[in-house]
């Protein structure tokens, strides 16, 4: 069935636009993929302004695709109140939440790709590539507008939780703006960097979810929990992929995080290392792409990446372990086969990278 999807290319389960392509565990039942695809009308909608270009470039991101993780933690989060083998398609709200998540999600990658000069995102042009900065600026504003809109409409927590949650992540990129060519950057700060960039959202996407399904208090907070846990996986998985991966496989630039000086858990247990004095001789400024392509292998070739992977598993088996409480639901079924996922593909990432 998932196959004649029309948005089954849009669902493919990849971390980031990795080359290792499977079905998306969050699409454990029928009822997820036309959520999903109701998820992906909403965003469409959500972004229309009288303003045809306005449209166009914010519509930019959505159009080239994506794995919609927070949307779809939004929906199996509301199914923790669903009772019998498989859960029936979400109401509007929990799609409209979906949709407020994700736009934020949007809007601050539309804000990050100015701060990198990036040039690719998703395999397509970045919007500040194709159409500049400042146009780039006011189109991940009107996103966030948009889903402070949205989420308004869902009542008064839903609205004060999403504009926390901004909050939270302007913190964690000013936290990680801060470190920016450190090479003595603790872990400490890095984790609490990525708290608020990544696991900030996630438990956000899920906790909506639990309040727009009118869950019970203890269940909201387990989803919010997984949600946390999940997205420190996913940060620590995506700085491994940013060393083992291609560009063509992650749809952006390799590497690209030691050339802006953003030096990831690898990179800084690697520090700590045998070869942590050659690589302090290439960090500390911008990097040439032969200088970038030096610290890569040294950190491939180090313990750093092992170590950073064992942590991810750490993450992703509480995240795991906090969903105990909804066992017997579709939420337990789906989050849980998304988190075990996570972990298999990064692995397969890596063990390609040293082949």
């Amino acid at each position: 069935m998932f196959a004649q999807s029309p948005l089954s290319c849009v669902f493919s389960f990849q971390l980031p636009y990795l080359g290792f392509v499977s079905s998306n565990p969050l699409l454990a039942f029928p009822s997820m993929v036309g959520d999903l695809e109701r998820t992906e009308s909403e965003l469409l909608g959500s972004v229309q302004s009288p303003n045809e270009f306005l449209t166009e470039v914010a519509s930019h991101l959505i159009i080239a695709g994506g794995k919609r993780i927070r949307p779809g933690f939004t929906i199996a989060a509301a199914t923790a109140a669903m009772a019998g083998p498989e859960p029936e398609a979400v109401s509007t709200d929990v799609i409209l939440g979906g949709v407020s998540v994700e736009l934020v999600h949007l809007g601050s990658l539309y804000h990050d790709d100015v701060m990198d000069d990036a040039l690719m995102r998703r395999t397509v042009e970045s919007v500040n590539a194709r159409w500049g900065n400042l146009k780039a600026i006011l189109a991940g504003d009107f996103l966030l507008a948009r889903a402070s809109e949205i989420a308004a409409s869902l009542g008064t927590e839903v609205a004060g939780l999403l504009a926390n949650t901004i909050a939270k992540l302007c913190e964690g990129q000013i936290r990680e703006l801060q470190d920016v060519y450190n090479i003595d950057r603790t872990e400490k700060n890095y984790y609490t960097s990525i708290e608020g960039k990544t696991a900030v959202l996630l438990a956000t996407a899920a906790r909506v979810g639990g309040i727009v399904a009118e869950l019970p208090a203890d269940q909201i907070d387990t989803l919010t929990t997984f949600g946390h846990r999940y997205g420190m996986a996913f940060q620590v998985v995506d700085d491994i992929l940013d060393v083992v991966a291609t560009s063509e496989q992650l749809g952006k630039p390799a590497g690209n995080d030691l050339v802006e000086g953003i030096y990831t858990l690898p990179v800084l247990h690697t520090l700590e290392g045998p070869r942590g004095a050659e690589l302090r001789e290439i960090l500390g400024e911008p990097l040439s792409d032969e200088q970038r392509d030096a610290a890569r292998n040294i950190v491939r070739a180090g313990d750093g990446l092992a170590h950073a992977l064992e942590v991810a598993k750490q993450f992703s088996e509480e995240a795991v372990e906090a969903l105990a409480p909804l066992q017997g639901t579709p939420a337990h079924v789906t989050l849980g086969a998304a988190s075990d996922h996570l972990i298999k593909r990064v692995g397969e990432a890596a063990a390609t990278s040293t082949t």
